[in-house]
């Protein structure tokens, strides 16, 4: 049943790693950004988090301020502030990969979670969980929801929520569309479901087949366009997995720093998310 479990998982993997600009929708290709900069004075969040400690004893000058959000409009990130997002995992070999990177440079990330992953690998994904980083789904097969029904996307994303919330055993308060392929109904929905969608700023590509040098200097080149933003990456790739040191310490060297989420449940009626 391991061995199964174990080949499921990985031909899954290879089919996501085969699946992120084949079925993007042509209106879809525009990266949805979501990370406002926030006005002079007015960035909030508390400086470091219990989960912040890390076993590396060098010194760590990249992690940054806790952000609590309890919506998409809390995602408010300032000059060289950035928040780390990880697809489709989790996946032995590379996923702990990840952590372990995080783990060194003392930050944590995001990782939005496929459901049907999650439940192949629960003992990893509840690692991700334990260890600090935020948790959000990403369905559970990885559908493109613009592609069906409202409720036949509506039960993906439900399936997915409870998939990834069983194995981590934590509650999932991230979601991210598959393809970034969304609509107005549909992040409204998200929204009242207590979940904040997690759009993208800096795309890092790493699901093109090209060499981890030149994932970090996508992304660099990106990032220093904008100058802030949500980076997506996708821990089921081995090239993300051994590009992330470098990454790491580029923004390191360069003053950037990791803002980790934390999500407060909002007293106020979900509102229409809007882009």
């Amino acid at each position: 049943m391991r061995r199964f479990a174990f080949l499921s998982g990985l031909l899954l993997s290879v089919a996501l790693a085969g699946c992120q600009t084949a079925k993007r929708p042509a209106p879809d290709t525009t990266i949805k950004t979501s990370s406002i900069v926030a006005p002079e004075g007015q960035i909030s969040g508390t400086e470091g988090s219990p989960f912040q400690m890390s076993r590396d004893t060098r010194p760590h000058h990249l992690a940054g301020r806790t952000l609590t959000v309890a919506s998409i409009h809390d995602l408010r990130l300032g000059d060289k502030e950035v928040i780390l997002s990880f697809d489709d995992g989790p996946i032995p070999g590379r996923t702990d990969r990840v952590l372990s990177t995080l783990d060194q440079f003392g930050v944590k990330g995001a990782f939005m979670m496929v459901g049907e992953m999650a439940e192949l690998h629960p003992e990893l994904a509840r690692r991700v969980a334990m260890e600090g980083n935020a948790i959000g789904s990403h369905t559970y097969r990885h559908e493109n929801l613009a592609a069906l029904t409202f409720d036949l996307a509506m039960k993906e994303i439900t399936r997915g929520e409870a998939a990834v919330t069983k194995a981590t055993g934590v509650d999932v308060n991230f979601f991210r569309f598959p393809y970034l392929a969304d609509s107005h109904k549909l992040r409204a929905a998200v929204a009242m479901r207590d979940m904040v969608v997690m759009d993208v700023d800096v795309d890092s590509k790493d699901y093109f087949n090209t060499s981890p040098a030149a994932v970090t200097k996508r992304t660099m080149d990106r990032l220093h366009e904008r100058g802030r933003g949500i980076i997506l990456m996708h821990d089921i790739h081995n090239r993300t997995a051994t590009m992330l040191p470098t990454l790491l310490s580029r923004l390191e060297a360069e003053g950037y720093k990791v803002v980790t989420l934390q999500f407060k449940k909002s007293t106020a009626p979900a509102e229409m998310a809007s882009l």
